[in-house]
């Protein structure tokens, strides 16, 4: 796959999330590839100064604001909004106004294992997204996400343990530059990818000791893995105070891996980016797991 930067296109392309880590990443490779992009953002004054990039206004729930924003867009990259208990309406929301507002195609983050039934709650969102999608007419991109590399450092307790009901069970953990880069790629080129569904992995299906074990190294520390029953998970996150969707949402992360829901290794990125997905050694290291 040749790099974002050598192909130019005049479809208009319009970026959610850019406040965000994914968003943003898209939003810049598209910004340094010279492509003009509209920049659909809640807080105007969030939005990252990038050459080429125009911001406006339509949170994901907001109707008539994003009838405004869409319109005259071609293709947009919808972010899945933050986890909130209407998710999956602002979703439908959203979807709704794009294919009201003439949008040809929307290339949608979504997550690996999406499915009615899948153990990890917010997973299920995702599915009834996709559906949702579907039944719009649009045109359509599916980029389901396995776990963000980046986000592994924020597992570990401050007793540099990472516990959880994962029992054995393996994630292909994935760099969310790997994901912007392929996003990106799709964005530009994607009549090439109509009506396709890619699962966006790492190189590596890890357990999550060892993923303890690559941290350890990385940082120095010595981090171990915990495999907590999911009696002792719903205790041990008790204390935080957050809402019972929220604390399913966190225990079931680790309940998909445990039934190997989020195992397999997907060659989409080295398609997609033209490059090998980035191991987790290389994203810790980039990114310093050490302040975790």
């Amino acid at each position: 796959m040749t790099s974002p930067s050598s192909h130019a296109t005049d479809a208009k392309l319009a970026v959610t999330g850019v406040t965000g880590n994914l968003g943003g990443r898209v939003a810049r490779r598209l910004a340094a590839a010279g492509t003009p992009q509209t920049m659909v953002v809640r807080d105007l004054d969030r939005a990252p100064r990038l050459p080429g990039a125009t911001a406006v206004r339509g949170g994901f729930g907001e109707r008539d604001a994003l009838l405004r924003a869409l319109d005259g867009v071609d293709r947009v990259l919808m972010v899945s909004a933050s986890e909130t208990p209407d998710r999956l309406q602002q979703h439908r929301t959203f979807v709704d106004a794009a294919a009201e507002a003439g949008v040809a195609h929307l290339v949608y983050i979504s997550f690996y294992g999406a499915a009615p039934d899948a153990t990890f709650t917010l997973a299920r969102d995702h599915w009834a997204t996709e559906q949702h999608i579907r039944a719009s007419g649009l045109a359509f991109t599916f980029l389901r996400d396995n776990l963000y590399a980046d986000f592994t450092p924020a597992l570990v307790g401050d007793d540099n343990v990472i516990r959880g009901p994962g029992g054995q069970g393996r994630t292909a953990v994935v760099a969310q530059d790997d994901i912007a880069e392929a996003a990106t790629a799709v964005l530009l080129h994607a009549p090439e990818h109509a009506g396709a569904t890619y699962d966006l992995t790492g190189p590596q299906s890890l357990t999550l000791a060892e993923i303890a074990a690559i941290l350890s190294q990385a940082t120095g520390r010595a981090i171990t893995y915990h495999p907590e029953t999911v009696a002792e998970a719903y205790r041990s996150r008790a204390s935080y105070g957050a809402p019972d969707w929220q604390v399913d949402a966190w225990v079931s992360t680790y309940t998909a891996i445990a039934e190997g829901e989020l195992d397999g290794v997907s060659d989409a990125i080295p398609r997609l980016t033209g490059h090998p997905a980035t191991p987790l050694s290389d994203v810790v290291r980039t990114f310093g797991a050490g302040s975790a």
